[in-house]
């Protein structure tokens, strides 16, 4: 009645150990060669929060000054570029990771999970 999973558990615990082991180092590895790439896209989403939270008080402050001084090109070309800092970056962030990013990782839960329900089929 009892899964034999849990009978290795029980009996065995060190296999079981050794298996998360394996996963972790498998994690460490695949998360290694995508850390560059998250690490890309953190940065792109920092960059557009910077220039989405300074273009509405550029903005602002231009059209006071505007309504003061009257206008000049310069009070729209400043808040132009945190807008554009702003789309830029959610461009760079909004971009696909890779297709190939986990492949390995995926491949063995899959092989795990045909492996358990293999034997929870025998029992």
């Amino acid at each position: 009645m009892i899964h034999p999973i849990f009978s290795v558990l029980i009996s065995k615990p060190e296999l079981v150990m050794e298996h998360v082991s394996g996963y972790a180092a498998l994690v460490r590895e695949e998360a290694s060669t995508a850390g560059l790439e998250v690490a890309k896209r953190a940065i792109a989403w920092g960059v557009t929060t910077v220039g989405a939270l300074l273009f509405p008080v550029l903005a602002g402050v231009a059209a006071m000054l505007g309504a003061l001084h009257g206008f000049h090109w310069t009070l729209v070309v400043v808040p132009g570029i945190a807008l554009a800092m702003a789309v830029g970056g959610f461009m760079a962030a909004r971009k696909r990771m890779p297709a190939e990013t986990f492949t390995e990782l995926k491949a063995q839960i899959d092989a795990d999970a045909r492996a358990l329900r293999a034997i929870g089929a025998r029992s």
